[in-house]
């Protein structure tokens, strides 16, 4: 896939001409997701964040780390922190903004590390990509944790995206849970394949946590249907 978000960060971070992002789902219209919001302070994120943020102890490793702001949180305050991202332009932008320690490579392809918190924000659940590849994800990140470790991860409940029935159910796609989308990404008039992004519910999210061995438990709620969690072995 294109490397659009690496691109749109680069751009911002260096001043070259930079334009939002643009994104589309299968549900939804395109919207507008301006860059300067990869480079926020603590002090502009949302409170989800910052309660993620404030809970997450030890050896970090910031799972989809974008431009590296949560790094550079963490690195700020003296704690040891990784910074992953699968985007080439992610990883440049981090290390131009001075995170120390950063990889660029798929998580699944990552075995020879243990950290004590990984963190998973703006939609952690995403880089599930569907619901079938969850149990996956669950048990290799378990391995990734050091004993009392943590996962922090956020999402949202998508059921206010979608029509309510009169018994108060929704109306759903019939092929597909209703949290699994289709995503895409435009920039500068180019964009990218159309790619999955998963939308846990934090019922269903629970259940898939129980049956992989792993603890559910909901720290935070939001106005807006989004949601913290935290998880243990």
């Amino acid at each position: 896939m294109k490397d659009l978000f690496g691109r749109a960060m680069l751009d911002f971070y260096h001043g070259t001409n930079s334009e939002d992002l643009l994104t589309e789902t299968n549900i939804s219209e395109e919207d507008v997701l301006p860059v300067s919001y990869l480079f926020r302070s603590y002090s502009e994120m949302p409170a989800l964040e910052q309660k993620a943020l404030n809970l997450a102890g030890g050896n970090v490793l910031d799972l989809g780390c974008g431009a590296g702001s949560h790094s550079l949180y963490f690195q700020n305050k003296g704690q040891k922190v990784t910074a992953l991202d699968i985007s080439e332009g992610a990883i440049k932008v981090a290390q131009l903004r001075g995170v120390e320690t950063v990889m660029q490579k798929d998580v699944l392809q990552l075995t020879d590390q243990k950290f004590d918190t990984i963190l998973l924000l703006m939609n952690g659940t995403g880089i599930f990509q569907k619901v079938d590849l969850v149990p996956d994800y669950l048990q290799h990140l378990k391995k990734l944790l050091n004993p009392d470790g943590q996962i922090l991860i956020d999402s949202t409940d998508l059921k206010y995206m979608y029509n309510a029935t009169e018994d108060g159910g929704i109306w759903v796609p019939g092929d597909r849970y209703y949290g699994e989308l289709d995503y895409l990404l435009k920039y500068k008039g180019e964009q990218s394949e159309w790619f999955p992004m998963l939308y846990l519910d934090p019922v269903l999210f629970e259940r898939l946590c129980q049956e992989n061995g792993l603890n559910f438990e909901l720290i935070y709620t939001g106005e807006n249907f989004e949601y913290l969690a935290r998880l243990t072995a």
